[in-house]
């Protein structure tokens, strides 16, 4: 009876102990994030791969342009770049979302230059890139305007489906074959000209509002209006008959007229 008894135990001690082995020997199950889930500032769902398709070709990446991804999810955008051959680097708030992210560029092949961080937007540099992308509310995208408009100008900025109200974009285009979010938005960072600029001949006041520009142009005693458009640092504009194109480098700019000729200015007090 008794070595019954202490057989018993031996095999339960023995089932026991298999049962938690087994259960020690499954592999922990990978995060799987939900369309919808909440987040630090939005709620994650993933851009369409053909509306990331059509952002990327809006801000005509290339293997020279170093993107950054705000809010980068599970990676798509970021790994897509990189598969054009671009550096790319994605922020990202979830820590899981990072980790998720980094599994899936490695997957692709891509893990040499497609890189993700566990970061706050708000607190992050993303002064050193060529293109930025993202999909965002459009509360968040107001409050980095002010950040993204000190960028280098010419900086590429694509938004999936919310804009920067007053700041229109250049450009507005619907991915095919998408059914929802399909709608990307595009901005060239322009050069900051508002101000006085001095001409060998005459004065230049221009007023700025994003891209946009209006003025005056004084030559003497006649002063004729201003209007024009600035895309990243190339700036043109009309003055009565005369058009003009040129560069802003700074404190400076020069181009040339329609009419023929060259033309420059350099920024008041400097």
């Amino acid at each position: 009876m008794i070595v019954s008894r202490l057989t018993s135990s031996l095999s339960l001690a023995l089932s026991l102990s298999l049962i938690t082995a087994i259960g020690f020997a499954q592999p922990a199950k990978q995060y799987e994030p939900q369309v919808g889930q909440e987040g630090k500032d939005v709620v994650w769902v993933p851009t369409p791969q053909a509306l990331v398709e059509k952002m990327l070709d809006m801000a005509k990446v290339t293997a020279k342009d170093y993107v950054i991804d705000l809010g980068s999810g599970d990676g798509r955008t970021v790994i897509t770049a990189a598969k054009r051959g671009a550096k790319a680097h994605g922020i990202e708030y979830n820590p899981d979302m990072v980790e998720l992210a980094k599994r899936n560029a490695a997957k692709e092949g891509v893990s040499d230059r497609a890189t993700f961080a566990k970061a706050d937007l708000f607190e992050s540099d993303f002064s050193q890139a060529q293109v930025i992308t993202m999909f965002l509310l459009p509360s968040i995208n107001l409050k980095l305007r002010p950040k993204i408009l000190d960028l280098k100008p010419g900086t590429r900025i694509v938004s999936n489906s919310f804009d920067m109200e007053e700041w229109k974009p250049d450009e507005t285009a619907n991915a095919e074959g998408c059914s929802n979010w399909c709608t990307a938005y595009l901005w060239i960072v322009p050069a900051k000209v508002n101000g006085t600029w001095k001409l060998p001949n005459g004065e230049l006041t221009l007023k700025q509002t994003f891209q946009m520009i209006s003025g005056t142009l004084k030559s003497g005693n006649v002063v004729t209006p201003v209007n024009g458009k600035l895309n990243g640092e190339e700036i043109s504009f009309t003055a009565g008959e005369g058009q003009y194109n040129g560069r802003v480098n700074g404190n400076s700019m020069d181009g040339s007229l329609k009419s023929g000729g060259k033309w420059s200015a350099t920024r008041a007090g400097r």
